[in-house]
């Protein structure tokens, strides 16, 4: 019998509609704090759970691994846009959607909860790029009423960086740890918790003014430097989600990140993982809002 959930992230409403056999909620747990009433809001994206999804001709365009987890994107003989999700090189999953990447099919073959993480996460971030909002690679904290972000390659310290403000820095609290949500309302950038916390269950729905965008990078000491708007910009790209060769979302994501570059204050923190260079980054960044 088919099911349908709704859910709301960042102010985004997205349907699930299982077709399948399979008990989709089992896998959706950690979605429980987004899930909300039948709504006649618009749906950013529909995303339908099938016992198989076809996927003849696929031709890849991209291919994307990140420690073992990974997304081959490309297009089927028709246009469509097709995802193929694999973990530790198994195929786990297949997405096709619509043109628009408003209408999904999915259809797990194993680690159905992953393939579904996945799928949702990537339809999520390209259905949504053209709104003001972006999908970050990001650990967040709040502390006194602002949200800040911390970004960097993986292996960079971001989820180190805000265990030292949790441990050291009194009234901070873990956002998100991996894939918090930025969205643009009334000329105001907003950070979000999500669904979607890498290998750290933070699924907090709540968000909070964007107070400062920090990019982190190793070093042998601790020190702090503003980034100017092109400079903040370059830092903002590597670590938004989005099918950046598909121009309508690329032109999206960069009316995104040119904004958050020109109102929010970024900064690039060259560090050890200590206890210093905590409190040289919260006593600067949280005194510096635009």
């Amino acid at each position: 019998m088919e099911k349908t959930y709704y859910y709301k992230v960042a102010g985004h409403v997205f349907i699930v509609v299982n077709e399948s056999d399979d008990d989709v909620l089992a896998w959706l747990d950690h979605y429980k704090p987004f899930l909300v009433h039948e709504t006649d809001e618009k749906a950013a994206f529909v995303l339908h759970v099938m016992p198989q999804v076809e996927a003849d001709g696929f031709v890849e365009e991209i291919h994307q691994d990140d420690d073992g987890s990974e997304i081959l994107a490309g297009h089927l003989a028709d246009g469509r846009p097709c995802f193929k999700f694999l973990l530790r090189r198994t195929h786990v999953a297949t997405m096709v959607t619509d043109m628009d990447y408003h209408v999904a099919s999915i259809s797990m073959s194993s680690q159905q909860q992953f393939g579904l993480d996945n799928g949702l996460m990537v339809m999520y971030a390209l259905s949504t790029a053209t709104q003001l909002t972006a999908l970050f690679h990001s650990s967040v904290v709040s502390y006194d009423g602002r949200g800040y972000m911390f970004l960097g390659k993986s292996g960079t310290g971001k989820s180190t960086h805000s265990s030292l403000w949790l441990k050291h820095i009194q009234g901070t609290e873990l956002v998100n740890d991996d894939n918090p949500v930025v969205r643009i309302v009334d000329g105001e950038a907003r950070v979000y918790g999500s669904p979607w916390s890498g290998k750290t269950p933070c699924y907090k729905n709540i968000d909070f003014p964007l107070g400062a965008i920090v990019q982190l990078s190793q070093a042998p000491y601790n020190r702090l430097h503003p980034l100017v708007k092109l400079q903040a910009y370059a830092a903002l790209v590597p670590s938004i989600s989005g099918k950046r060769w598909d121009e309508r979302i690329a032109e999206g994501l960069h009316t995104t990140e040119n904004w958050l570059a020109e109102h929010v204050s970024i900064f690039h923190l060259e560090c050890l993982p200590d206890e210093a260079a905590a409190r040289l980054c919260c006593e600067t960044v949280t005194t510096a809002h635009k």
